[in-house]
């Protein structure tokens, strides 16, 4: 059995691994644990990386049998997180990868050899989690209730992958789909439209999501 925690910054995010990656994970014996950063009583949104970094280190020197994950946006970052304003710099499918070896060194850095590289798997996500219902225009709309997916299409296809929708703060994926539907909810809607899509059409259209999911599913028991 392999015990994974998922460090998140939202509720929206803790609600998608547990209904979205905790029943594909299950059936492996892999078993996610999604924690929300900061405080208790923090309502979501990135923080500033020595707070995340804090609770990263505890989530490893919680368990020495334990491995810690993260799920959190590059868009949303303050800069003071590793590499954060270099990454902007460089080619789109680059800057994610940058900020994930930047912080795993920071981590690694900090533990010294108490670390094992294979205990810790940082990810970062280019943009909101919204990016990931863009898989699936079709079932996005339905989730809306949009009269058909042209409008949903139509974004989509202006980028090479869901995982590149953004760009601006007038242009993020949320933003987006609360202009096709003023009532949407982050955690109720979004949740709900993501598990009708399913993790394999995500993978299918989101690359670097899909390198995650295959990473922690190589984890084994030490």
């Amino acid at each position: 059995m392999v015990r994974v925690y998922v460090l998140v910054e939202g509720q929206t995010e803790e609600t998608f691994v547990k209904s979205v990656l905790q029943p594909h994970f299950n059936g492996r014996e892999i078993y996610l644990f999604p924690r929300l950063i900061g405080k208790p009583g923090h309502r979501g949104g990135i923080r500033k990386y020595s707070q995340a970094r804090g609770d990263i280190l505890a989530a490893l020197k919680q368990e020495a049998d334990c491995f810690c994950t993260t799920m959190f946006d590059y868009y949303g970052m303050p800069n003071g997180w590793p590499e954060r304003e270099t990454a902007r710099q460089k080619p789109f499918a680059e800057r994610p990868i940058m900020v994930e070896q930047a912080i795993m060194a920071d981590i690694a850095a900090e533990l010294g050899g108490g670390l094992s590289y294979a205990r810790f798997i940082p990810y970062v996500q280019m943009h909101e989690f919204e990016a990931l219902l863009f898989s699936s225009p079709k079932l996005l709309a339905d989730g809306l209730e949009l009269r058909d997916e042209s409008e949903v299409q139509r974004i989509r296809d202006q980028f090479p992958s869901p995982e590149e929708i953004n760009d601006s703060q007038q242009t993020a994926p949320s933003k987006r789909i609360r202009g096709l539907n003023a009532g949407y909810s982050k955690v109720t809607d979004g949740v709900l439209i993501s598990q009708k899509i399913g993790l394999n059409a995500m993978r299918a259209e989101c690359p670097h999501f899909n390198e995650w999911i295959e990473k922690l599913e190589t984890l084994v028991s030490h």
